[in-house]
């Protein structure tokens, strides 16, 4: 990714914001003492409207995601290379000045980026969104915790998108049950005196 826009990829893999959210991302909203970001607003474009600043997607979707090491490392870059015109500056640009144009962002940066690097054709930014949600899953975190992470309206939204990646219920049911019953059995287990 071009220096302005790798910040932007990283921020997105390590939160789960939709690209209208980061593209909407003042300073205003990046917390780096306490290591959060806030979703207040985001970018859209439409045919009708041009580009313009909206409300989140869902009155759900206006959230405040932790942000990790790696973010927090990323932002303090980018900020250093592209500052923000102060607290109602946007963090994000396009290299002109002025918002993100998602069509720009896509036909200049993303998808060179991505064939550059082999990534499939097709593969959209909104892929950063699916590989965090991945990440939370496989380290145990709750369908209720995904949802609120990625702002969906309700958990049943999450897990209708994600089901397939939590862990087999069936597995982990047995497993619960033979450890239980093992770690007894173990205690219940006579003593063998080695001297006799």
């Amino acid at each position: 990714m071009p220096g302005r826009y790798k910040g932007l990829v990283l921020l997105g893999a390590c939160t789960g914001l939709r690209p209208g959210e980061l593209f909407g991302l003042q300073l205003r909203h990046v917390d780096l003492l306490h290591a959060t970001v806030s979703v207040e607003q985001q970018i859209q474009q439409t045919a009708k409207h041009g580009v313009y600043v909206c409300p989140p997607k869902t009155a759900r979707s206006h959230r405040t995601v932790p942000l990790p090491r790696m973010a927090v490392d990323a932002m303090k870059a980018h900020l250093r290379d592209f500052p923000a015109d102060g607290p109602e500056g946007s963090i994000f640009t396009a290299p002109q000045g002025g918002p993100v144009v998602y069509t720009h962002f896509m036909d200049g940066s993303w998808r060179p980026a991505c064939a550059k690097a082999g990534i499939a054709k097709g593969t959209g930014p909104h892929a950063l969104r699916h590989h965090y949600a991945s990440l939370l899953i496989k380290h145990g975190e709750s369908v209720k915790t995904v949802s609120e992470r990625l702002g969906h309206t309700n958990a049943a939204m999450t897990l209708n998108i994600y089901t397939h990646l939590w862990p087999d219920s069936e597995e982990r049911t047995r497993a619960a049950v033979d450890k239980a019953y093992a770690d007894r059995s173990a205690d219940a287990q006579p003593q063998v005196d080695e001297a006799a």
